[in-house]
């Protein structure tokens, strides 16, 4: 029975990784030059933010509250504020921002665990605050560094640039969230903790366990990640503006539903995630290749999206479950 299990895991694992294959078979037809080391490397970089989100909002989807769409505020405010703060130095601007968003993390940890909130209905409803915080506070105008040679602000915008050899620094940053967050989901108690919420919050609670605690904590990992990825696409735009970021809540939600992960909660893998941020990436390139433009192949993401859920909401049911 065990031995059955750990192979029922590792195929929900593999199998996002066999359509990984299948799509650089296709994208293999479709162009001679799919298969080059330049074009994985684009492939690489065009999904490196959306890894980074999604590796956050696994924890959420985890834990049962399906998802944080306040992600795309909470991402252009730690890039905002992280330009805003260059003044300082790059290692305080840097520390500021992720705390910035962090704060809006733990916002939304205490409402939803400690006050039960619909966790879809409030962290939208925080996105519409944010968003209308940020135009106001900075009058809907664009915040630039100062990119004066030997300055912080010269050194933010070769951030998102930066190197080890042939692979990009944020290619490690992404990589490295998704081995740490593995081995928090598997390893650790908060982990463990976070499955047993996502899979009853009830028999969580009658077990000893802190579910507002957890809750919490997963909402402050989801808004660590986030503000990490707005920070380094901040350092990308070369600027902070209450925009950046849109669009990386669905995008990331798509990746981890892709992955596997259950919107219900309690079931799923983060290196399955991964598979799933690959499998966007290598969809858009080959879309890319065919000449499809950028609106028609979001509406390719959209229907992929509706049909996962809806499998996803058909198991459920048929384990018994009527809610995605």
């Amino acid at each position: 029975m065990l031995k059955r299990m750990r192979l029922g895991a590792l195929y929900e694992i593999l199998g996002i990784y066999l359509i990984a294959l299948l799509l650089v078979a296709i994208g293999r037809f479709v162009s001679p030059q799919f298969l080059t080391n330049e074009n994985f490397l684009n492939i690489l970089n065009g999904v490196v933010l959306l890894g980074m989100a999604a590796a956050g909002m696994a924890f959420v989807t985890y834990s049962g509250n399906m998802a944080d769409l306040s992600f795309p505020s909470i991402m252009a405010f730690s890039g905002i504020i992280t330009v805003a703060a260059l003044p300082l130095g790059l290692i305080p601007a840097l520390a500021i921002g992720v705390l910035a968003g962090m704060a809006i993390g733990a916002m939304n940890g205490i409402v939803v665990g400690a006050l039960k909130a619909n966790p879809i209905l409030w962290t939208l409803a925080v996105s519409f605050f944010m968003e209308g915080f940020m135009r106001f506070t900075w009058s809907n105008n664009q915040v630039y560094p100062d990119t004066a040679p030997g300055t912080s602000g010269a050194a933010f915008i070769q951030l998102f640039r930066v190197s080890a050899g042939p692979v990009p620094l944020t290619v490690l940053v992404m990589i490295g969230m998704f081995i740490a967050g593995h081995f928090v989901m598997t390893r650790t108690r908060f982990g463990i903790e976070t499955k047993l919420v996502g899979s009853s919050r009830e028999t969580a609670r009658t077990s000893g366990i802190n579910v507002r605690r957890v809750i919490l904590l997963d909402f402050l990992v989801a808004a660590l990640a986030a503000s990490t990825a707005g920070i380094f696409l901040a350092s990308m735009n070369k600027l902070g503006v209450f925009y950046l970021g849109l669009g990386y809540d669905f995008k990331a939600v798509t990746a981890v539903v892709i992955g596997g992960m259950m919107l219900s909660g309690g079931r799923g893998h983060l290196f399955g995630v991964l598979g799933g941020v690959l499998v966007i990436g290598l969809m858009s390139n080959i879309m890319d290749f065919l000449g499809v433009t950028s609106f028609r192949q979001n509406i390719v993401t959209g229907g992929v999206f509706i049909l996962v859920v809806g499998l996803h909401q058909y198991l459920l049911r048929k384990r018994g479950k009527d809610y995605a």
